[in-house]
């Protein structure tokens, strides 16, 4: 299912079914367009990588968009190799610390791809770098203790052929990423049958290029925008709007959950797949449509509520609210009717919902 939904409160604006086979790269383009065909208003696109290559980049060309560049591209291993962050400036501290982006340095570069000319932001990102370096080490860490046991295998192993051993070799080495098992002599001995054998002395090297670029590249990624010239954006606008867009992966957590019971769901025909999940999209409008309203009336009067672990928030969840609201009843004790249970905190929550859902509550 391919989802569009809006940058204030992830509604919902298009949804989509598409064969399960099919790529995102071959259908991201098309969808974008067939969008922008049925509800014509202002926007810039965001999305990520898969959207980025030259067939796309041409559909979409009179779209505004912001995406990632996939780091496949040539041009894009070259910059995040070779080009070095703008140092911020301390008159630009301030302003990063309120956008929440001070972690982030980044540099500007224009670039013509797909024959459309672009924006591409290099982004270094503290946080991101931080995490990617020790994921490095890690995985130097647990390839050392590998080759170490590809070593001790191969040097106690007994070849009938020089080129036998090297096959061997070549395919080890092919399980190493940051390492490289060496050939370093192959010496021509007899097994204890008097039969010609060759045994391999080997030592362990680091494959020091590929752990500088890993280095290099760690907490680095490029976004990609066609809003140049007069229509440019500052880059903390782009990396902003580009953080924005990961909420719609809220909306598929929100589809694949246990409660919505898909995984119990057997139904042979496309067009009813295709039914099920335009109702569970229509319930994803709904609640979203509702959280909204419920965290700008809390923004509004400025009094937020407690949460699961009993932290005051002005953005709940909504599926928060309806806990908070079960063990209310109903009750009709001499004609009368009641609402038992409606607490003070309840009362609250009731008097930022509209006027419809008050009514339940009498």
């Amino acid at each position: 299912m391919d989802l569009i939904t809006s940058q204030d409160g992830d509604i919902p604006l298009f949804v989509r079914v598409g064969d399960g086979n099919e790529s995102d790269k071959a259908v991201f383009g098309n969808v974008l367009v067939e969008f922008k065909k049925q509800i014509k208003f202002d926007s810039i696109m965001v999305c990520d990588s898969a959207l980025y290559g030259q067939e796309n980049l041409q559909l979409i060309q009179h779209l505004k968009w912001i995406t990632r560049v996939p780091m496949t591209i040539k041009k894009a291993k070259e910059l995040v190799q070779n080009i070095e962050v703008e140092e911020v400036k301390d008159e630009d501290k301030e302003k990063r610390s309120d956008l929440n982006l001070e972690s982030y340095t980044w540099k500007e570069e224009i670039v013509t791809y797909g024959g459309i000319k672009q924006t591409w932001l290099i982004v270094l990102s503290e946080k991101r770098q931080k995490s990617d370096l020790e994921k490095l080490e890690k995985q130097l860490s647990q390839e050392e203790k590998k080759s170490q046991k590809f070593l001790k295998e191969i040097q106690s192993e007994e070849f009938e052929h020089p080129q036998a051993a090297r096959y061997k070799l070549k395919a080890i080495n092919k399980k190493l990423r940051l390492l490289e098992i060496k050939e370093v002599e192959l010496i021509e001995t007899y097994s204890k049958k008097k039969e010609k054998i060759y045994k391999m002395i080997s030592l362990i090297i680091k494959k020091d290029e590929e752990i500088s670029r890993k280095t290099k590249e760690a907490g680095k990624f490029i976004l990609a925008t066609n809003l140049v010239e007069e229509n440019k954006l500052e880059a903390s606008e782009i990396l902003i709007t580009y953080k924005n867009q990961q909420s719609t992966e809220r909306g598929f957590r929100f589809l694949k959950d246990p409660l919505f019971f898909t995984d119990s769901f057997f139904v042979e025909k496309p067009e009813r797949i295709e039914t099920m999940l335009f109702l569970m999209s229509l319930c994803l409008l709904i609640y979203n449509l509702g959280q909204r309203e419920l965290r700008n009336c809390l923004k509004r009067v400025k009094k937020g509520i407690n949460n699961q672990v009993g932290k005051v928030t002005l953005r709940p969840t909504l599926r928060w609210i309806f806990q908070c609201f079960q063990g209310i009843h109903y009750v009709i004790l001499n004609g009368v009717k009641q609402i038992v249970n409606l607490t003070e905190e309840r009362r609250f929550i009731l008097s930022l919902l509209p006027a419809s859902c008050q009514r339940y509550y009498l």
